[in-house]
């Protein structure tokens, strides 16, 4: 049957693809004239920042690809090449689509509300003048002009940065000169004009440009934007120059090869021609755009202090396990522990008062010897980072796996394993030739029947912010044998020990592949058994071929598999003969799902894992991540979100086997539903 299924050369779906109806899914949610405001308008900013990130990783490896002659067939059958062509009209076709949200829907819908998004010939006579007295005194001192003649180079232009290209005309001589204005980075993207009125920070300078150019006449003033390849390549053969191999990388970042140029469509041609030249780009790789371009800044508008205009007010909550219940004094998470295992939802769940607290006490306790953890992003102002200096100041013994080579946390990454090193953690870099992505705490406390671990398993990161916006699961627990198999994994991870097997975690590049394709047989002889049977999985991405052809044949077996995947699915659902038995959604929302959930009926005796690992040829090769298998009594929590998140009056996006996505009409929203159950639980005496 396998063999079979190996031989339908299209049952993949290509990912780059896939990626792109993800973001277009994004789009929809700022075109939902049901959704506040200014969500729609924050969505409009999510979309622009997801396909810069695509477009500097995604595209640019395939150009990569091509350059190196390592152009091979992807699995869904296309070329490298041909993959590129329809990115570049699928990825214009939606940048059009987006700047029609932005221009047409969202700034009417903006002035219906008070808030003007205008331009420059939109502002009255006193708005001028405050914006020729904030260049005068503000912007005018930090700008660069660079001009382009045979003493001054073509300047070079650094990724995603905003910039005016400029005409000039000596009335001396009559010869025309280009010239090249960065628009600064360090100033909000909308200047606030007052009354809730604001006008592009390009437009302020474009109409002062003669104080940048005097005696010159400014003929020509055009905004354009470039994207380049800023995935890093870092050789990690010498794992103790890793970090100055990394930090020698990211400066090289800045010069990466160009693979997409934004210009506004009245750009003149002749402008248009010089930047396609200069910085040697393809006539597919234009995007012709309507302004302003770069709506990232729309976070500041979304941000504004209109509540009426933005989804309801939520606070987490501590979880019931961990809530105080006489004393105003915080619990004490290592008691609460003792009594029972606890796995907390994000954000519905307090990340500060569950996880944070969690590492905050240990710090702080005098019977703790020793914290184990690992880094893969965090905050700026991290209260773990915090806790863990303290620890390591007060004594203990603080082992702190920080992984640098989280894409665009570099910088941050490396500043917080010095600040580590220097407070007396132990700080590693992981095993040579591998992310370690998974995310794990464990604290070694020393009590009156012995030394005990106390571990946290999760799905996300270990980053206060992140954890208020993103959806997460994690598992507290004092499980003994949970508890070992973590103290091996950081032994494998800080030293030279090698344990390839656990009794209750699934460890990729070792296991989870193979893991998860053994339960989905197992899954299949159930079936045939006559016992339940069932696979249902939440997760970002599945790509894996491997995984993803176990699904079919367990499919094919008529054992009913549902996958709710939120970003890209190389798989196609429904297919006759190959993939009947699957159904496959998504769903988005004002939190990122994040976690990642196995489900399996077991044949009456259900497994449910949860941990950091996408069904991704990454996450399963090149990291190190981790599932854990959990206790009984959480399994059915989880059940219940899966129950909810499959229902059919939940709204969500259906993919059909060509590769589209439907969003049906539920009547039910995941989140909001998942809200207004915590606030239930908060009211209840």
């Amino acid at each position: 049957m396998m063999a079979a299924i190996a031989d339908q050369p299209d049952r993949f779906l290509d990912r780059e693809l896939s990626w792109l109806r993800f973001n277009e899914r994004v789009l929809e949610l700022a075109e939902d004239e049901e959704l506040p405001l200014l969500e729609r308008a924050r969505f409009l900013a999510i979309f622009t920042s997801n396909l810069d990130e695509f477009f500097m990783v995604r595209v640019a490896g395939l150009k990569r690809r091509i350059a190196t002659g390592l152009a091979v067939r992807a699995v869904s059958g296309l070329m490298p090449r041909d993959a590129l062509e329809l990115i570049w009209n699928r990825a214009g076709e939606l940048s059009q689509r987006h700047a029609r949200t932005f221009r047409e829907q969202v700034v009417p819908a903006l002035r219906e509300h008070d808030i003007e998004l205008v331009r420059w010939a939109d502002l009255d006579k006193d708005e001028q003048k405050f914006c020729k007295r904030l260049f005068k005194e503000r912007i005018f001192p930090v700008l660069t002009p660079l001009a382009v003649d045979p003493a001054h180079p073509f300047p070079y232009i650094s990724g995603l940065s905003l910039n005016l290209a400029v005409l000039i005309r000596n009335p001396k001589t009559g010869k025309d000169h280009f010239a090249r204005v960065k628009v600064p980075s360090n100033f909000d993207r909308f200047v606030a004009l007052g009354n809730a009125r604001f006008v592009p920070l390009e437009d302020v300078i474009g109409a002062h440009l003669g104080r940048l150019f005097p005696g010159m006449d400014v003929l020509e003033v055009h905004t354009f934007r470039v994207t380049r390849n800023e995935d890093l390549e870092v050789e990690e053969d010498d794992a103790e120059n890793l970090l100055a191999a990394l930090e020698k990388e990211l400066l090289r970042r800045k010069f990466g090869p160009p693979v997409r140029l934004e210009v506004e469509e009245s750009i003149s041609a002749s402008v248009l021609e010089l930047l396609v030249s200069e910085l040697d780009i393809s006539e597919h790789e234009v995007f012709r755009l309507p302004g302003p371009l770069d709506l990232r800044g729309l976070h500041s508008i979304a941000d504004l202090p209109r509540e009426d205009l933005k989804y309801p007010s939520f606070v987490p909550t501590t979880h019931r396990r961990l809530a105080e219940v006489e004393s105003a004094a915080p619990v004490d998470v290592f008691k609460a522990l003792r009594r029972h295992d606890v796995l907390v939802h994000h954000p519905y769940d307090s990340f500060a008062t569950s996880v944070q607290r969690f590492i905050e006490q240990a710090a702080a306790d005098p019977h703790v010897l020793a914290i184990k953890q690992t880094l893969y992003r965090t905050s700026g102002d991290s209260p773990i980072i915090d806790a863990l200096i303290d620890a390591a100041e007060a004594g203990k013994q603080v082992l702190v796996l920080v992984e640098i080579k989280a894409r665009f946390d570099e910088q941050a990454n490396i500043r917080w394993a010095r600040k580590l090193e220097q407070a007396g953690c132990h700080v590693v870099y992981g095993l040579v030739g591998l992310k370690t992505h998974c995310k794990l705490a464990m604290v070694v406390r020393d009590e009156p029947e012995g030394i005990r671990r106390y571990t946290h398993i999760g799905t996300g990161n270990y980053n206060p912010k992140t954890s208020r916006m993103y959806e997460d699961l994690g598992l507290l627990t004092t499980d003994e044998t949970i508890g070992e198999d973590v103290a091996h994994l950081f032994n494998n991870l800080s030293g030279w020990s090698r344990k390839a097997t656990y009794d209750e975690l699934l460890v990729a590049p070792d296991s989870v592949r193979s893991g998860l394709i053994d339960r989905i047989h197992a899954e299949i002889a159930h079936h045939k058994a006559g016992r339940p049977a069932g696979i249902r999985v939440k997760a970002n991405s599945v790509v894996d071929e491997p995984i993803i052809d176990a699904l079919y044949l367990a499919s094919t077996e008529g054992v009913k598999v549902e996958l709710l995947i939120r970003g890209i699915c190389a798989l196609r659902p429904g297919v006759p003969g190959l993939s009947d038995n699957i159904t496959v959604r998504s769903i988005l929302g004002r939190f990122l799902e994040h976690s990642r959930i196995f489900a399996f009926a077991g044949g009456g005796d259900p497994e449910a894992w949860i941990g950091s690992a996408d069904m991704m040829h990454r996450n399963l090769d090149r990291r190190v991540e981790v599932l854990v298998r959990l206790p009984r009594h959480s399994q059915e929590e989880v059940r219940e979100l899966l129950d909810l998140a499959f229902a059919p009056t939940t709204q969500a996006w259906e993919l059909g086997p060509s590769g589209e996505w439907t969003r049906n009409a539920g009547s039910e929203h995941l989140q909001e539903t998942l809200i207004e159950r915590q606030r239930r639980r908060r009211q209840a005496p």
